[in-house]
């Protein structure tokens, strides 16, 4: 989950291994339903409409936000929400009002921020503490650096990914920021 220009395509891509799975676009905002995909017959790793950017009028965005509201309304909630973070801008109000909205509906999430191959290592470290800071996530709570270019913080995102579908209470991210059973 994130905006329609943070790379959620193309992070996709880069987790499962498979180029050109999910569709990617310069044009922010291609992604304008929900897309499910099978993995291994076990899981399904769900791509959302982004929010934000995307040059698409007022009732298409509030569409696609009744759409992912309904989505995380369901049941069978996500076992982990991927939100997405362009590691080149402070997180925005969306990105804050989504953080609270998965914190509300008890879903556990984790912070990714994306493009780190677009800054040095010494600014990467600069946004994940403000990241941290205006998302207001606890010392402990899982924030990851990633790159889907280089390939960058992908295994620590695998290795999240498969922890909370195996409700691993060691690695995987709380839903208080705190270490407790999803």
């Amino acid at each position: 989950m994130g905006r329609s220009n943070v790379g959620k395509s193309s992070l996709l891509n880069r987790l499962l291994g498979q180029p050109g799975l999910a569709r990617v676009s310069k044009t922010p905002g291609r992604t304008r339903a929900i897309h499910f995909y099978l993995v291994d017959e076990k899981a399904f790793i769900v791509d959302l409409p982004g929010y934000g950017y995307a040059r698409v009028s007022r009732e298409v965005r509030r569409t696609w936000g009744a759409l992912v509201d309904a989505y995380l309304d369901r049941r069978d909630e996500p076992r982990l929400a991927v939100h997405l973070v362009d590691i080149r801008h402070d997180p925005t109000p969306l990105d804050r009002q989504l953080a609270a909205a998965l914190a509300a509906r008890g879903i556990p999430s984790v912070v990714v921020l994306t493009k780190a191959d677009k800054i040095s290592g010494s600014a990467a470290g600069r946004a994940r503490a403000r990241a941290r800071r205006v998302l207001e996530l606890d010392a402990d709570a899982p924030l990851l650096v990633t790159s889907a270019r280089t390939g960058r913080g992908m295994a620590d995102l695998a290795r999240v990914v498969d922890a909370a579908l195996a409700g691993r209470p060691d690695t995987a991210p709380s839903r208080t920021g705190t270490r407790e059973t999803l």
